[in-house]
């Protein structure tokens, strides 16, 4: 009986717990936690109300795909960080230096310092992109985009980089053996040695949700969701890994450490799991999609790091803000948002809303079903009610 009532003690103090964090804002001190806004559908609400959802869920960092006038001025005076995307067709002109001090004064300088602009991604996933001459662009683009900042005196809280896939890799199991492939590591060399100079980040695109849907037999599970599980160990390093996510991470590391780069930061620029997906897209359902994001929560708000980087916390962005229902390709590619367009959540991950907009909404349970937000003075009820179940729990755990 004791047992019985201790686990039922302990239940209750779960459920008050999640009521607590969610209530008080499931993000709070959650500092190396961003979001994508894709805005690739006809149906999104407003920017203005993007950042009162964003500031609801108490979220500080959010990456955009291009330099949208509406959205920049709907950041402004917000307590948001935001990175702003120079879109791959647009590459060919920053070439030139005088293109990109204009692109700069047009769609910079403007907004600063009201809205809070931290980055500038120089085109997306260009090394993979299906119009190969962009290459030749990138470096001489991100250069150009740097000097124009530093040319104008606004350079300085602003990193310059470019997000890339992990398809740019050659190798990358185990993570020792991560390497660049040959054809682009020349060009890669040049960015690196740029991010090397600027203390600039190497962002990546990574989803472990791909290798486990074209290999669902060979990849645990477990291991892609961040779910216990043995993990796998690096036969080269020992290091332990219990996540695909931690390893492709490490993978890039080592492989900057072969083009004699050492000390440049790894971000995440893009990670999710979709919540729907084609019959043969493998793994995407709603139920992967929320312990995948709930449980890359759970470590982000441990700040940690990966097992070759163990105090250096991983920056992560997830993917995404809203189910967009324009983007093409697979059903995956519309179902990876954490709310959908009408600001109701897509699933529970844990996530809240203090507010007092009608969208405002948070789970009690990891099931989807949603309530609403309870006024601030039954939230400190429930804060003292768990303070009782913590002090019950010791007692019941001293009797005989």
């Amino acid at each position: 009986m004791l047992l019985v009532k201790t686990g039922c003690l302990r239940l209750k103090m779960m459920i008050g717990f999640d009521l607590i964090t969610t209530g008080f804002g499931f993000f709070r001190g959650v500092k190396s936690l961003g979001i994508n806004y894709g805005q690739v559908a006809n149906n999104l609400p407003t920017p203005d109300k993007v950042v009162e959802l964003l500031s609801s869920l108490k979220l500080t960092k959010a990456r955009i795909y291009d330099t949208n006038p509406q959205v920049l001025t709907a950041f402004a005076n917000s307590n948001l960080e935001l990175i702003v995307t120079v879109e791959n067709q647009v590459l060919s002109q920053l070439n030139d230096p005088q293109q990109a001090l204009q692109w700069v004064n047009i769609h910079i300088k403007p907004y600063l310092p009201h809205t809070k602009i931290t980055g500038i991604q120089v085109g997306n996933e260009v090394f993979t992109d299906d119009d190969t001459t962009l290459i030749q662009y990138l470096v001489p683009a991100i250069v150009n985009i740097h000097n124009a900042l530093t040319q104008l005196g606004i350079g300085s809280n602003i990193q310059v980089s470019t997000p890339c896939s992990l398809a740019v890799l050659q190798e990358s199991y185990p993570p020792s053996a991560g390497s660049f492939k040959s054809e682009i590591s020349g060009i890669i060399y040049q960015l690196l040695n740029f991010l090397s100079t600027t203390k600039a980040p190497f962002w990546i695109n990574a989803y472990p949700f791909f290798a486990y849907k074209d290999d669902p037999t060979g990849i645990s599970l477990d291991y892609v969701l961040f779910n216990p599980n043995a993990g796998m160990v690096d036969p080269n390093t020992k290091l332990h890994y219990d996540n695909m996510l931690y390893a492709q991470a490490d993978a890039v590391v080592f492989a900057m450490a072969k083009l004699g780069f050492n000390g440049i930061e790894v971000r995440v620029s893009e990670t999710g799991w979709p919540s729907k997906g084609d019959p043969n897209e493998v793994g995407a359902s709603v139920m992967n999609a929320a312990t995948y994001n709930r449980n890359i929560l759970r470590r982000q708000m441990a700040n940690e790091g990966t097992p070759l980087r163990p105090r250096m916390r991983l920056e992560v962005y997830l993917f995404a803000l809203f189910n967009e229902d324009m983007k093409p390709g697979p059903a995956s590619e519309r179902n990876y948002g954490l709310f959908q367009p009408d600001e109701s959540m897509a699933y529970n991950v844990g996530l809240s809303a203090l507010s007092t907009t009608s969208s405002a909404q948070i789970s009690l349970t990891s099931s989807a079903s949603m309530t609403k937000v309870a006024p601030k003075k039954y939230q400190i009820l429930v804060l003292w009610m768990f303070v009782y179940l913590l002090t019950s729990t010791f007692f019941v755990r001293r009797t005989p």
